[in-house]
């Protein structure tokens, strides 16, 4: 097939590791572009790469790429992915919450040979609760714990006049579907319509967010119900230092599926 080619959108927390990882090479993938709000100063942290990329703005990705992935704000995802599907390009997207506002993406990417995947993330297991989906599942309930800082911002927290400063116990913040939880927490709980995606739907995906002060990483518990098989599991995701609302494993997560689409040996659903 040849070297494909990727360009990342948002050079960030998440954006500038899975760059340094294309850099040093992921076989099968070359780094081609990357787009951010600070041009300079992405292109002083491409300063000791190998091969330093273009820096382009977010429309004109997909010129340069044959996959695309974001790693920006959800508020841009349809900026960056109207051209990049249109275009029959692979997205790999991070802001899954704002895609199910958005999901007649999916059409497009179905009418102009395009295709849209969403990694595992922060959240393990999701291969398991795809086969469930399979079947038949009853149940599916997130629990997310959050230190303090990494939910402060957040629109629903702000509409609703929830404070989460200088907390000594935990407070449940919000209490919903998946569809509200990815409307009131855009950059916090992208794992829930991940999981909502994955299993029976972001109507019938339950969550509740609470803000933590006794914990320092992002824990997620998830307990699913079905025909074939009932089960739980936990997670603790250690924060970037850049941003404590992104969880180390995420951009790791990218890495991985890049060298799964590139290897002709690959492990999961």
């Amino acid at each position: 097939m040849g070297q494909q080619r990727v360009a990342i959108a948002g050079f960030g927390a998440i954006g500038t590791v899975v760059a340094r990882h294309l850099d040093r090479g992921i076989e099968g993938m070359e780094l081609a572009a990357v787009s951010a709000r600070d041009i300079k100063r992405a292109e002083a942290a491409m300063g000791d790469f190998a091969r330093p990329a273009p820096v382009l703005p977010l429309a004109r990705l997909w010129e340069e790429a044959d996959i695309v992935i974001e790693c920006a704000p959800a508020a841009v995802l349809r900026e960056l992915a109207e051209p990049a599907l249109t275009h029959g390009r692979t997205l790999v997207t991070l802001s899954c919450g704002a895609l199910l506002d958005n999901f007649d993406l999916v059409d497009l990417a179905r009418a102009h040979g395009g295709r849209i995947i969403v990694p595992t993330g922060a959240l393990l297991a999701l291969d398991a609760v795809q086969a469930a989906a399979v079947g038949e599942i009853s149940r599916v309930h997130m629990t997310t714990r959050k230190p303090p800082n990494g939910l402060e911002g957040a629109p629903y927290l702000l509409a609703n006049g929830i404070d989460v400063t200088g907390l000594n116990a935990p407070k449940k913040v919000f209490a919903g579907t998946a569809r509200e939880a990815a409307r009131g927490f855009p950059a916090n709980v992208n794992v829930a319509a991940a999981l909502a995606m994955a299993g029976v739907g972001p109507d019938c995906t339950t969550i509740e967010i609470w803000a933590d002060p006794a914990v320092s990483r992002n824990m997620h518990r998830i307990e699913v119900e079905a025909d074939s098989a009932r089960f739980a599991f936990e997670i603790e995701n250690v924060p970037t230092l850049e941003n404590p609302r992104t969880g180390k494993l995420t951009a790791l997560s990218v890495v991985a599926l890049l060298r799964k689409m590139a290897s002709p040996l690959a492990i999961g659903t």
